[in-house]
This record gives structure tokens, sequence and C-alpha cells, in this order.
């Protein structure tokens, strides 16, 4: 029950601010074109601060694993690639880069810090579970949502021009700057001055509540209902099918504890906010998306209370 309790108390929240959203839009306090603006400003500045900001801060040297790092980054790569694989399965080829990218990114960073915080009183293993695979989340995020984007092909007709319009989407997207600045922030140990952390950790929190009440103003619930198939597939193999496949793996390689919670995190834990956001802002409809936001922000407490349960009973945490 404490378990269940404490999930709901980390899913609940971010439910609430996207209802929130819908509300407001319904009131006419958020319009469809304010919707929109927050959606963008997100995507340019608080998300990367906020990726920035935690990695930054942390001392990799004292945390680092390579067994653990390579197991993280090769059993991201493996989802991102069933993911793609049962894309192909959807009717409506547009849907297919929402499909993958909803599938397999994870809220690493925000529930995986709050969950090993409140079971061992530190972050643990989770910032290198975040550096060994939310860089290749970011990457192949802005790879699958240029291939898939509906109309890409006909603006770049030929396999160069492709390639270089994908390469341009990686190195200019704001979140793989944001990555790629906190890690080299970390690694070169560079101080971080009072009032600049502050004001990065200031805009850094305007990422999750902006974030999640665009969504919810933007959601519609009639597209939504059209959806609901693909939504539902992607969902299930978010909070479920990637931890039937590669938990028994990590178990049987000998990962325990704070190593176990971390790879339940990547593996389990609802689709992220990020998702829709830079859905939206790469040409994408975005309703499977927030749908499938939506659905594992309400079940992931109750999954990950499960599957902490189930490890926790086998004396695995």
């Amino acid at each position: 029950m404490e378990n269940l309790i404490f999930s709901l108390n980390a899913t609940a929240p971010v439910f609430l601010m996207m209802l929130l959203g819908l509300l407001f839009r319904k009131l006419g306090w958020i319009s469809e074109a304010f919707a929109a603006g927050m959606n963008k400003f997100v995507f340019l500045v608080p998300l990367p601060v906020l990726l920035f900001n935690d990695l930054a801060t942390v001392d990799f040297s004292q945390i680092w694993d390579l067994r653990f790092a390579v197991f993280c980054f090769a059993v991201t790569a493996a989802s991102i690639g069933i993911s793609t694989a049962l894309s192909f399965l959807l009717r409506n080829a547009s849907l297919r880069g929402e499909f993958v990218q909803a599938s397999y990114r994870s809220s690493a960073a925000l529930l995986g810090i709050a969950l090993t915080q409140n079971i061992y009183g530190n972050a643990g293993m989770v910032p290198l579970m975040i550096v060994s695979s939310v860089p290749l989340y970011n990457i192949m995020a802005v790879v699958v949502l240029s291939v898939f984007r509906p109309g890409y092909k006909e603006a770049a007709p030929n396999h160069k021009a492709l390639a270089a319009q994908t390469l341009k989407g990686i190195v200019t997207n704001p979140i793989l700057i944001g990555i790629a600045a906190g890690l080299l922030w970390s690694l070169l140990r560079l101080p971080m001055p009072s009032i600049l952390g502050k004001t990065v950790s200031n805009i850094g929190s305007l990422a999750t509540p902006m974030g999640l009440m665009a969504m919810g103003a933007s959601f519609d619930l009639s597209k939504a209902k059209g959806q609901a198939g693909p939504s539902a597939a992607a969902s299930i193999m978010k909070l479920a099918g990637f931890c039937v496949l590669f938990l028994p793996l990590a178990v049987g390689l000998g990962f325990r504890q704070e190593q176990l919670v971390a790879i339940l995190i990547m593996l389990g834990s609802a689709t992220t906010v990020s998702c829709y956001v830079m859905a939206r802002n790469m040409g994408h409809e975005g309703t499977l998306t927030s749908s499938t936001v939506m659905l594992t922000t309400l079940f992931s407490a109750f999954t990950i209370t499960g599957w902490l349960f189930l490890l926790k009973s086998f004396g695995f945490l």
C-alpha cells in the first residue's frame, strides 16, 4: 500500500496538470494559439535547460559502472528497434513516428530520481541510467519523427537530402543541445555559481507544468477515440511489454537494488511529456502521443507498484 500511495503521489499530479490544461481550454482561458506557443517555448527553452541541469550537477565518477551503462544503452536500442518493427503493423503510416517514440521514451529523470530517493534516500544509479539512455532516446526520437513525418519524403526526395535533413534535425535539436551541454559541464567539473544554479533551476522547473498544461489544452477527445487502438498498444508496450522482455535479463545478469530500480524506471515508467512537445514541434498531429501519455500516466502508478512488489517479493530489492 505504501508503494501504491507513493506512486500515486508521483503520477496523480502529472495527470491533474493535463486535466487542468483541458479544463482551461474549455473555459476559454487557454486558446489553441496560446497552447501551441507554450509547446514551442517548452521545446526551445525550459526542457533543454531542465536536462542540462539534471546532468551538469552530477559527478559521474562516483557512480560510473560500465556494465550497467552498456546494459541500459543496449536495452534502449533494442526497445527502439522493437517499437519501430511493430509500427509497420499500423495501417496509417503517418502515425508510425509518434507510435515508436511514445512506446519507448520514459519519464526517466522526473520519476526515476523521485522514486529512488524515496526508497534509498538518494538518486542512486538513475543519473547514470539517464546518461546511458536519454541521449539515445532523443537522437532516435528526432530520427523517427523526421523519417516518419507526414510529407517528409516529398520534401526531401533523395537519400542524401533525407540524411542531411535528419542530421540537421539532430544537431539543431534543443533537447540534444541541452543534454550535450550538461554532460560537457559535468565532465569538465565546472563549478555552478549559486546565481546561475538558481536561475537554471527556475527555468527548468517550468518545463513539466507548462508542457503538461499545453498538452491537456491541445487534447482532442474525438481524435483520440479514432486512435484508441494504437494508443493502447503503445501504452501496453511502455508499461508492461519491455519490462516482461528485459527485467528477467537484468535480474539474470545480477543487477540488484538501485540498479534494478533504475532499469525498471527506464523500461516501465510513463511516456514522458517531452514526446508530445517534440512530436508537435516536428510536424506531427500529436493526438496519439498525448493519448499515450495520459494512459501511461494514469496506469503507471499501479504497474510500477506491481513491478516493485514483484521484485521485492523475490528478494531483488
